[in-house]
């Protein structure tokens, strides 16, 4: 133990170090995948050679896992398009325009109908 210059006692004098985070490309990911199921190397090894945790080949296992089943979800045939929001609503509005005009059109028929007919809805 080691008293620090502000009196409080420090348990270890040497702090450790942070190891910096890396990231594995996809590939690499899935190259660790299939050798980890192929089953010709021990695990062990393989994860202290690629320098990684049984917690992170359990979550490539589980990424591997969650995108093949996506993927296999995907039924043949062509894609449905999507349009962007905003396009999709000027699409509506202009529709319930027209709706309306339609409407407006259907009452002036109606009434010009009823003139000509004398209240008779046949032709």
């Amino acid at each position: 133990m080691r008293v620090t210059e502000d009196g409080r006692l420090q348990t270890n004098p040497y702090p450790k170090e942070r190891k910096k985070r890396r990231s594995l490309s996809p590939e690499k990911k899935f190259q660790i995948f299939l050798e980890s199921q192929t089953g010709k190397t021990p695990v062990g090894e393989m994860l202290r050679r690629e320098g990684i945790y049984s917690t992170d080949l359990a979550r490539i296992r589980k990424q591997v896992k969650e995108a093949a089943l996506e993927r296999l979800s995907v039924r043949p045939g062509p894609k449905h398009k999507t349009v962007p929001q905003e396009e999709y609503e000027a699409l509506k509005r202009e529709l319930e325009e027209k709706e309306r005009a339609l409407a407006d059109q259907a009452v002036e028929l109606a009434i010009l109908r009823k003139k000509t007919n004398g209240g008779s809805w046949e032709r």
